[in-house]
C-alpha cells in the first residue's frame, strides 16, 4: 500500500470510529470494534475489518445495520476527508484476530496444564 492509501485509511479509520458512534442510531448496530482499514491504490474501495465488542459471533441484523451505515456514510466521510471520490465502504469481520485470540487461549492453557503437572513454573 502507498503512502496516500495508508493516509486516507487511517483518516477513514478516525472518521468511523465516531460516526458509527454518534450518527447511527439503528437499533440493530452492537458497538463494534475497527481493527484495520485498507483502502485500494486508486482510493474507491476501503475494507474495514470490525469485530464485535466484547467478542461472539457476528449476527445477520448487525451485518444488515453495517451495510445500511456504509451506504449513509460514505458521502460524509467522502467530504470530510476532502476525497473528489469517496470510497464504497465494505465491512468484513476480522477473522485473523479471533484465531489470534484462540492460539493465544489454547497456549496459556497448554502452559497451565504443564506447570501442573512438573510442579514448576518457568
Amino acid at each position: 500500500m502507498g503512502h496516500r492509501p495508508a493516509r486516507v485509511a487511517e483518516m477513514i479509520h478516525r472518521e468511523l470510529s465516531v460516526r458509527l458512534r454518534t450518527e447511527i442510531k439503528d437499533p440493530r448496530m452492537e458497538p463494534i470494534s475497527i481493527i484495520h482499514v485498507e483502502v485500494s491504490g486508486d482510493l474507491g474501495r476501503a475494507v474495514i475489518s470490525f469485530l464485535p465488542l466484547g467478542g461472539g459471533a457476528v449476527s445477520e441484523d448487525l451485518t444488515e445495520a453495517l451495510k445500511e451505515a456504509a451506504r449513509r456514510l460514505r458521502g460524509p466521510i467522502g467530504r470530510a476527508l476532502r476525497l473528489r471520490r469517496a470510497p464504497d465502504l465494505h465491512f468484513q469481520c476480522d477473522s485473523n484476530t479471533e484465531t489470534a485470540f484462540r492460539v493465544d487461549a489454547l497456549l496459556a492453557q497448554a502452559r497451565r496444564e504443564r506447570v501442573a503437572r512438573t510442579g514448576e513454573e518457568e
